[in-house]
C-alpha cells in the first residue's frame, strides 16, 4: 500500500499579521507548526501501512522552513518526505496549491491512497483535499471519521455528515480528509526523532514534478484576498447562576435575553 499524506506548515499563534499589501500571512519571525489536522492524517496512514505494509509518504509546499514539520512527520513514522519549494509557488491560493500538490503526486508514482486533515488552521477552507482529487480525477471523501475496512483495490469509511454519518466503499487509488476524532496521534520514539534528523527531504521545483508555470503562483490563483480583519471580540463575561432548578432556568433565560440571545 502505497500512501501519501498532505501536511502544511502553519503558524503557532493566532496573532499572525497579515500583510496590507498582499493580504497574505507574513510568516516570518512566526513560529510555525505542523498544521494539527494533518497530524491525525498521518496517524491513520501510519497505521494502514502497519497492518497491510507499504510506505507512507509525506509531502508539503512551503518555504525552506517547512522541511522543520516535514522532519517532524518523518520522526512520527512517515517513510519518505517531499518539499514543494521555490519562488515560483509563493502566493498559490487553494486551487494552484491543488494543483501542483497533484503534479507532485503523480511525480512520486504508484499511489493507492492520498490522506489530508479535514483543513488548516490558518486558512480554514478545507479546499485543497477535494481539490488535489479532482485534479486526479480520484474518488474521495471528507470529513472521515473512521477508515472501517481496506483491501488492495478499495477502501471502506464512514464519514460525518450535517444529519449523521455515511459508511462510504471507495475504488483505490483515492483521496481522505479526517477528522481529530479518528485516532490519537502518537507520540515519536526517541529513536525515531534521531533517525529523522539525519533523513533527507527531496525539494522539488516546478520542473521536476512537470508543473506548467502558467498554472502555479500568484498569478495562475484565480483567488483574490480584497480585504483581511480580525473577528468581533466577543463578550466574554461569565456569570454564574445557582439555586434550584426553576430558579436557575428563569434567572439563564433573563441573562440570556438581556443579551439579545433570545
Amino acid at each position: 500500500m502505497k500512501i501519501v499524506v498532505c501536511v502544511k506548515q502553519v503558524p503557532a499563534t493566532t496573532d499572525a499579521k497579515i500583510d496590507p499589501e498582499t493580504k497574505r500571512i507574513i510568516r516570518e519571525g512566526t513560529k510555525s507548526v505542523l498544521n494539527p489536522f494533518d497530524l491525525y492524517a498521518l496517524e491513520e496512514a501510519i497505521r494502514i501501512r502497519e497492518k497491510a505494509g507499504g510506505e507512507v509518504s509525506v509531502l508539503s509546499m512551503g518555504p525552506e522552513s517547512a522541511k522543520n514539520v516535514l522532519t517532524e512527520a518523518l520522526s512520527m513514522g512517515a517513510d519518505r518526505a517531499f518539499l514543494l519549494c521555490g519562488r515560483e509557488f509563493a502566493g498559490s491560493d487553494t486551487w494552484a496549491t491543488s494543483y501542483a500538490l497533484s503534479r507532485a503526486i503523480e511525480a512520486i508514482g504508484g499511489v493507492d491512497l492520498i490522506f489530508c486533515g479535514k483543513q488548516a488552521v490558518d486558512g480554514d477552507t478545507a479546499q485543497v483535499g477535494p481539490g488535489i482529487a479532482a485534479q486526479l480525477d480520484l474518488m474521495q471523501a471528507a470529513n472521515v471519521s473512521k477508515v472501517e475496512k481496506i483491501s488492495p483495490d478499495a477502501v471502506t469509511v464512514s464519514r460525518m455528515t450535517e444529519n449523521g454519518s455515511d459508511l462510504l466503499r471507495l475504488k483505490l487509488p483515492a483521496l481522505l480528509t479526517v477528522l481529530k476524532d479518528i485516532n490519537e496521534p502518537r507520540v515519536p520514539t526517541l529513536k525515531n526523532a534521531r533517525k529523522a534528523r539525519r533523513a533527507e527531504i527531496t525539494v522539488w521545483g516546478p520542473g521536476d514534478i512537470g508543473a506548467d508555470p502558467d498554472l502555479i503562483g500568484l498569478n495562475a490563483s484565480p483567488t483574490r484576498v480584497v480585504k483581511t480583519e480580525p473577528p468581533a471580540v466577543r463578550n466574554t463575561v461569565t456569570v454564574k447562576i445557582g439555586g434550584a432548578a426553576p430558579e436557575a432556568a428563569k434567572a439563564l433565560v433573563g441573562e440570556l435575553t438581556g443579551r439579545g440571545l433570545l
